[in-house]
């Protein structure tokens, strides 16, 4: 999970429909040594689903080494 201090900025990683499928790309980040976390899974009315999309998101200096893993982790599959 995301540990924020006021001066850490938080960009997004990637984008899902399916929170398990945002969870599988935090814990990957996380076996990589990247803290990751995932925002807007969170819904007062499940049935509507996701519309505006679940985010994985990553510290700022961590954006591009979380790019490069996903990525790698894309062609893998």
């Amino acid at each position: 999970m995301i540990m924020a201090t006021d001066s850490q900025k938080f960009v997004t990683v990637a984008q899902f429909t399916e929170k398990v499928q945002a969870e599988m790309a935090v814990a990957l980040l996380g076996d990589n040594g990247i803290p990751a976390g995932v925002f807007g899974a969170d819904s007062s009315y499940p049935s509507l689903g996701f519309a505006r999309g679940i985010e994985v998101k990553v510290n700022e200096e961590d954006y591009e080494a979380a790019m490069s893993i996903l990525a790698a982790a894309d062609k893998a599959e």
